[in-house]
């Protein structure tokens, strides 16, 4: 197992560093997708490690390794061009498997880890088990099985003057938009059924000679309601990406206080935080709109949007501020009775 202490291992888990470093490099790049990738590869975990089995997975094993990635990351953005042919060869439409092209794209090109298979199924009397994302091999020589997850949950906890009863943080408080994921499920899988499949003795018929290391991969943002600051819960990063969710009654107050543009963000936007150089966001189609608009747009929608606001510089680049959901008015107290349902039993969510 690689040196959790490692130059890598501070400067991808150590708090502020890498989101200062993250930020600093997302500036310089200016395609979408190598922005996403960057965001995949360097932004803080959403969780902390979770031993003995939950150990996290880091794309650089040392910070030569790391600096690396950077400048090939900055020669990608000046010339995107293959990456954006593997990604458009198959129609994407699921988050979790963009994120994964992104990474496998890394783990063939990037000068770090090698990608040794992706996507390996595990079969016992002709029955899929499961499927180890990612078998790879470090510079060291050292055999990885990777879980890769990228997962955007709202707390659904109560928060503020009720936090009196219930003073215990809780993972089961983050909820998907959907009300059909939930954070203590997803890791609950995670930790039991996905990192130890490449430790079961079917595995070994599969043709990827072990032992491998298991080690996750858990990326994404976590939403707030607007204006509370509920305790973490002890198994997270606390350096998480954080954004905000307020109900569509209080949409207008919280918007006017906040900024003047505005876009609805599509599923596949929802990794690294959105930029526009000037002229970008028109030949795209985006559309920057006001609150009043916003909401007219989202009103149709009968679960939770993800939204951003955006800031101009003056000379025609807009920039992300910060990003959240519009969730409908009955939405806080659906999410609050599906994270105090006991779970009968943790079900496959596949990313």
């Amino acid at each position: 197992m690689s040196d959790a202490s490692g130059p890598a291992a501070r400067l991808a888990a150590a708090p502020g560093t890498s989101t200062a470093a993250l930020e600093t490099l997302l500036d310089t790049l200016r395609e979408p997708a190598v922005r996403d990738l960057a965001w995949v590869l360097l932004s803080a975990n959403l969780l902390r490690a979770q031993p003995p089995v939950g150990v996290l997975a880091s794309p650089f094993d040392s910070q030569q390794e790391a600096d690396a990635t950077v400048d090939w990351l900055r020669a990608l953005d000046a010339d995107p061009a293959d990456l954006h042919r593997d990604l458009t060869a198959t129609r994407i439409t699921r988050l979790g498997r963009y994120a994964e092209r992104l990474l496998g794209w890394f783990l063939q090109h990037g000068p770090a880890a090698r990608l040794v298979a992706a996507g390996v199924p595990l079969r016992r009397a002709g029955v899929t088990l499961g499927e180890c994302d990612f078998l790879v091999q470090t510079q060291q020589g050292e055999r990885l099985h990777w879980e890769l997850a990228v997962k955007c949950y709202l707390h659904a906890g109560e928060s503020g003057a009720q936090s009196a009863t219930q003073p215990v943080a809780r993972l089961a408080d983050y909820v998907g938009p959907n009300l059909k994921d939930r954070f203590d499920l997803k890791l609950a899988h995670v930790l039991n059924h996905q990192l130890p499949l490449s430790a079961r003795e079917e595995f070994a018929s599969v043709g990827y000679a072990g032992p491998w290391t298991p080690q996750m991969f858990i990326k994404g943002w976590l939403f707030y309601r607007a204006g509370a600051m509920p305790a973490d819960p002890v198994e997270l990063d606390p350096s998480h990406g954080r954004g905000w969710w307020v109900t569509r009654s209080e949409w207008p107050d919280f918007a006017a206080a906040h900024a003047h543009m505005w876009r609805v963000l599509p599923r596949l936007e929802w990794l690294a935080p959105r930029r526009h150089k000037k002229g970008e966001a028109q030949a795209a189609g985006f559309a920057f709109v006001d609150q009043q608009m916003l909401a007219e747009q989202t009103a149709p929608q009968h679960g939770p949007t993800m939204v951003a606001a955006f800031a101009s510089d003056g000379v025609g680049n807009f920039a992300e501020l910060s990003r959240g959901f519009i969730v409908p008015d009955d939405w806080p107290e659906q999410a609050q009775i599906y994270a105090r349902r006991a779970p009968v039993s943790a079900p496959h969510h596949h990313r």
